[in-house]
Formats: C-alpha cells, structure tokens, sequence
C-alpha cells in the first residue's frame, strides 16, 4: 500500500482511508501525477474532498463560499421537441387524399383542349376584326376608310348599319308610303290602269309577327325612294348624274313588285308605271297636348315607260 507524498501542498489523508497504488494513464508526468494523487484523495476537481463531504449542511463550496449554505442545482436544459415518431417497419402508410377531378377546358383531352384553344382564337380575331370595321364605318374619313372602303361597306352593310337616326334630336314624325299603279297592256289588246298599290304597307305585313324579318323588305323600297328624292328637286328634275340612276332603280323595283304582287299586271305587259309617296303625320301622344293633321300628303311623280327588257319581264 502506498502512502501519498507529505510534499504535496494541502494534500491531507482522510481517517481510515485505504491506500492502494493505481495506475492511472499519464501519471508519468508531473501533471498526471499530481492528478493521480488528487484522485487517490478523494479530491474534487474544485480542490474539496469527497462528494461525501459535500452533502452537509456545513460543507463550503470553495474558499470564499459562506459556512451553512448548499449548492443549488443547476437548472435543467429545455425540452426539445420530440422528433417525429417514425412508423414501424412494414405498416400500412395512410391513403393519400384523392385528387381534385379537373373542370372545364383542363378535363378535355390535348387534342381538344387544342381544338378549343384554335376556336377561341378564332372568335377573338373575329372579334376584333368585326370591331375594326364597325369602328372605320363610323368614324371620319381616314386613309384607312379610303383605301379599303370597298371591304369595310361590304362587312358592315346591311347587317350591322349604324342608324343614328335613333339618337338624334328630332327623330322622324312621318311616316312615307310608297304606292305605284300601272298600265297594264292586256292579252286581247286592251290597256287597263290598274288602282294604287301601297308597297309599304305590304313591307309592313311582312315584317309584323316576323322574329327574323329580310333585309330586303325592311330596306330595298325605303332605300330606293330616300336615293330618289335626294338625287331629285321638287319639281322631280334629276340633280346630278346620279338623278337617272335613281330613277332607273326605283323603276325597275315597283316593276318587278307590281307582277309579283298585282293581279292584273301578272295577266298582261306594264307598259308604264307612275309612283307617288303618302306621307302622314304620327299621332302624338295624348298627354302631350300637340295638335298635328292627319291628312296624307300625295307626291306624284310622272309616268314611266317601262323598258323593253323590263315589259318582257326581264326583271320578274
């Protein structure tokens, strides 16, 4: 049994203890062998002995620290959080949730979803197109208008005319009838004057109770008369070279509805035919109190002969 060196400051044996000679690694050197025999001692790494002499009431805590006072143990790390727990080898995974089902263009498949795609582009050109035209119809004249104006009155007119008539100021308050009779050379060589035919008013039954009514009956007649009296004077003298032309079509219209229309014309030839307009004030309402007359106002105009090809019925 060894016994430690006396030359080791504050180094006291300890009643009773026993002795034995350990090796500890490194003790070879000055350091090791000081820790060795702190070690043998019972010696803490603060100087003191034993944690046995530690734990009364009257064990000091250094050299400095006060008689009658304990350590007070050092606080506990945090908790962390617990790491997710891992489920057990070959358990069944919970199902995944089901996916959303696609709506719309998405739920097609890729070639019509390109089929879709190509039509919608489609619309949106047309679209825009459409647009451009009306817009160049209506605006003032430009390059543009001047340059394609044959194609923009092709796109535009009849269907989609902008009648601004319905905002003006003063909207029309008559209404104009267009009435034709004729001379109608019969198969035994007599000539009979058929009565008035209103042409307008035959529009008019046409177009009541019509959800899609023709273009030609809304416009052609109406058309071919506003031609006339703007191309004529009051005295039915053409103004301009357009006078004969608007004489021409009006002519070759009330033809071609009086043998498609009259009894007597579709017997025989017309061989001349007189137009005139009725034009007749609109009644106003009654709780505006205006007074306006009701009488037709008569425009005659003088006889035409009708052309050879038109009297043939090239025009029937």
């Amino acid at each position: 049994m060894a016994t430690p060196s006396a030359s080791a400051p504050g180094l006291r044996p300890v009643a009773g203890a026993e002795y034995r000679s350990v090796r500890v690694p490194g003790s070879g050197t000055p350091r090791g062998r000081i820790g060795a025999a702190r070690t043998a001692w019972g010696i803490g790494e603060r100087g003191g002995m034993d944690d046995a002499y530690d734990e009364g009431v009257d064990a000091r805590h250094g050299p400095d620290a006060p008689s009658g006072t304990r350590a007070e143990p050092e606080p506990a790390p945090a908790d962390r959080p617990a790491p997710p727990e891992q489920p057990p080898s070959g358990a069944a995974l919970p199902p995944e949730p089901a996916a959303v089902p696609r709506t719309g263009v998405a739920a097609l498949s890729p070639r019509y979803q390109i089929g879709a795609a190509l039509a919608l582009a489609l619309v949106a050109v047309t679209a825009c197109v459409h647009l451009g035209m009306v817009f160049l119809s209506v605006a003032p004249a430009n390059t543009v208008s001047k340059q394609h104006g044959t194609a923009i009155e092709d796109w535009v007119y009849p269907e989609f005319e902008q009648n601004w008539k319905l905002f003006a100021p003063n909207p029309l308050q008559q209404n104009i009838s267009v009435q034709v009779r004729a001379d109608v050379l019969m198969p035994d060589g007599t000539t009979t004057t058929t009565g008035w035919n209103d042409l307008s008013a035959q529009d008019g039954r046409a177009i009541d109770g019509s959800l899609v009514p023709s273009h030609t009956v809304q416009n052609e007649l109406r058309r071919a008369w506003d031609f006339f009296t703007s191309t004529h004077g009051t005295d039915n003298r053409p103004i301009g070279l357009r006078g004969s032309l608007s004489e021409q079509y009006l002519r070759r219209i009330v033809v071609m509805r009086m043998y498609k229309g009259d009894a007597t014309s579709e017997k025989g030839t017309i061989e001349r035919v007189q137009v005139r307009s009725s034009t007749t004030n609109v009644t106003p309402p009654h709780w505006s109190g205006e007074k306006v007359s009701d009488t037709p106002v008569y425009r005659e105009l003088p006889w035409w002969t009708v052309t050879a090809d038109e009297a043939n019925g090239g025009v029937r």
